[in-house]
């Protein structure tokens, strides 16, 4: 991969190459970005560059058997970690090499749900095992092949528990030419211990120019059409990419269904909905619902007046603002945003989901139809 096949970034670029140059690659990196900004072919890159056999001022060659084997990302010497889902105490990362290349190779850019959906997940959750640490140390032990620098990419370092610290002495004291770089979304979810042994490179989100003119030039949108996802999107180029396609996600519509159920008072459809919610695993109920979240948060700034700032897409923004002038209050919205961020956290500690989709459900018909808060007091709103 190089560095003209990503998008904007280009005074992180220049960054990079420079201290290729200058010799003074830090040994660990942590690239820090919001999702969607092009921080992991921006690593991929940055590695292609300093094994690169004739790198050129501004990029890498791109023919030498280096760069051949990179763009392929079969080099010997670049190694990836990446959350999974595991299947056993012993699965490791390398065991789903294949569907990560496949990945990479048909869109380098993707978030955790593109690549969940790549791999038999089921009810599993992803993370980076102890099995995975132990094999990155295994790997990283071994003489380079061919390259001068062993790189070893880490997408998402958050799924790390207190595993983690296994790799610290590695980090802390790397073998002869070997870089690490670290690509996260969240700072504040990294094990402190790695964090302090890595220099942070901060890459900001896409300008909404560099999404538009990605839009005009990939996706055959006009220009008004590029502009307004590109606001919508709000630096983030896969969420660009899924406006450009006219994508609604499945929870859109199952969300403002259940919202209309709920202020019905269908109790069957209720039901229904929770039969069906409980065969969805359980990474799919936790993105729903975090969906929910964010979604009443959009429709309490148009309730609020702001809806300059809402960013919801145009395909569910009028619908948002039908329920938000007609049905919702901000005790209301917050009231069940509270509900569904306390039901995400009892899915993450492996609660019985039909039974907790029921009773979000009924709290739902409590909120909306009967103005009911959870603290038992009435709110009639006008």
């Amino acid at each position: 991969m190089q560095f003209k096949e990503i998008i904007g970034q280009e005074k992180i670029k220049q960054q990079l190459m420079q201290t290729v140059k200058e010799n003074r690659i830090s040994h660990a990196q942590l690239f820090l970005s919001p999702l969607g900004s092009g921080a992991l072919p921006l690593s991929i890159a940055y590695a292609q560059y300093i094994n690169c056999l004739d790198k050129g001022e501004n990029d890498s060659c791109g023919v030498c058997s280096s760069c051949r084997k990179y763009e392929k990302y079969i080099h010997p010497d670049l190694h990836f970690s990446y959350p999974f889902f595991s299947s056993g105490k012993e699965d490791v990362a390398q065991n789903y090499i294949e569907e990560w290349r496949s990945l990479l190779l048909h869109d380098f850019y993707f978030d955790i749900d593109i690549w969940r959906s790549k791999l038999d997940a089921a009810n599993k959750q992803a993370n980076i095992n102890i099995a995975e640490c132990h094999d990155i140390i295994k790997k990283l032990s071994y003489k380079a092949f061919e390259a001068d620098t062993k790189v070893l990419i880490m997408w998402l370092p958050e799924y790390l528990d207190k595993q983690g610290n296994a790799l610290l002495k590695l980090i802390e004291e790397p073998p002869a030419n070997t870089l690490f770089i670290f690509i996260a979304q969240s700072q504040d979810q990294i094990l402190s211990t790695i964090l302090s042994r890595t220099q942070i490179i901060k890459i900001p989100k896409l300008s909404g120019e560099e999404i538009s003119n990605y839009l005009l030039q990939k996706a055959g949108l006009s220009e008004h059409q590029a502009i307004d996802y590109s606001f919508l999107a709000d630096g983030n180029l896969i969420e660009a990419k899924a406006l450009a396609s006219d994508k609604q996600t499945d929870s859109s519509g199952k969300f403002t269904e259940w919202l209309r159920n709920g202020f019905s008072n269908k109790v069957p459809a209720l039901i229904d909905f929770t039969d069906e919610a409980a065969k969805w695993g359980r990474e799919n109920q936790k993105n729903f619902l975090k969906y929910g979240v964010n979604y009443l948060r959009e429709c309490c700034l148009i309730i609020s007046g702001a809806e300059e700032l809402v960013k919801l897409p145009p395909l569910t923004l009028e619908t948002a603002k039908n329920l938000s002038h007609k049905v919702l209050t901000l005790p209301m919205a917050e009231a069940i945003i509270a509900q569904l961020e306390k039901a995400h956290y009892h899915i993450e500690r492996n609660a019985n989901p039909k039974i907790l989709f029921l009773d979000v459900s009924l709290q739902l018909v409590k909120i909306i139809r009967f103005k009911t808060l959870p603290s038992g007091t009435q709110y009639i709103y006008n």
